[in-house]
């Protein structure tokens, strides 16, 4: 196996993963990252980049070194997260690629968030060709259609690959996990409403930019779905002997996770009560925050 060496890290060779598509992890293995960043590289010759990844010089180098006489014409980024959008901009610098995305962080929601710097966002994040429903990116060998996915980010997007009847889910659908649906960006009412759409489509594999190949995406798809019906029927029972704040309703709901994932999934707690609140199954003492005390109607 070939490497690519620096003075802390081994990176193996992009790993063909399937007919036209290579895979290079990040060394940024975590708990909301699995083994790592998986970045995508697409075609022969004139090639895509899909997810770039942390920007972290090893990771770049990396992806440069897979290359040989190639050359990177696009790179492709789901969503506006610090795993996957920042080595755009070394990637870009390093070979003049064209850079996609749906727009800055927030933009799904009418514009980028100003009132406060969320927390794991790329807030420097200004694609070169804003990515809109439905666009199509190509190249020799590649074709890539839009989806617009909103609800872990505002601004998420999927690719279908049309030459391999293959989806890149980028958060939206993880190979390993459910995906954390993080406020005020985070939505998990167009997140489900997303899902739905990903459910209707017909590729036959998902590959998520964490964790495995999902091969039965179908299945896989209406599994969270059903899984994030629970957690709602779990809240409202909950709030059904009482008032309420997210930190109880976490401790209760999700005492068999360990503590240090409980603020994670607090950020989900309070997308699902932001959905209960519109829908008007859940009051509130005010607007919906983690503070909140919140009542079953």
């Amino acid at each position: 196996m070939q490497f690519v060496r620096d003075m802390t890290f081994e990176y193996a060779a992009a790993e063909p993963v399937a007919p036209g598509i290579r895979r290079v992890v990040a060394r940024n293995p975590g708990a909301f990252t699995f083994h790592g960043t998986g970045t995508y590289i697409l075609g022969e010759g004139r090639i895509a980049v899909v997810d770039p990844g942390p920007d972290l010089p090893e990771h770049v180098d990396a992806l440069l070194a897979c290359l040989k006489d190639e050359r990177i014409t696009d790179i492709v980024v789901t969503h506006t997260h610090l795993d996957h959008s920042p080595a755009a901009r070394p990637l870009k610098a390093a070979t003049g690629a064209t850079v996609h995305g749906f727009g800055p962080h927030g933009a799904g929601r009418g514009g980028a968030l100003e009132t406060r710097v969320e927390e794991g966002a790329d807030m420097a994040f200004v694609p070169d060709q804003c990515v809109r429903d439905g666009d199509v990116i190509a190249g020799p060998g590649w074709t890539l259609e839009a989806i617009h996915t909103p609800g872990h980010t505002s601004n998420h997007l999927c690719f279908a690959l049309r030459e391999a009847d293959a989806l890149f889910s980028g958060d939206h659908v993880m190979g390993w996990s459910t995906t954390v649906v993080v406020p005020p960006d985070g939505d998990m009412a167009a997140y489900m409403t997303s899902l739905d759409r990903l459910l209707a489509r017909r590729e036959g594999t998902l590959w998520p930019t964490h964790g495995p190949p999902v091969r039965d995406p179908a299945a896989h798809i209406a599994a969270l779905i059903d899984h994030r019906h629970a957690r709602e029927r779990q809240i409202l029972s909950a709030l059904a002997i009482g008032p309420s704040t997210i930190p109880h309703l976490v401790a209760t709901i999700y005492d068999d996770v360990p503590k240090y994932l409980h603020a994670a999934a607090g950020c989900s707690v309070l997308a699902h009560i932001i959905a209960l609140v519109e829908r008007g199954a859940v009051t509130c003492d005010g607007p919906p925050t983690l503070e909140a005390v919140y009542e079953r109607r």
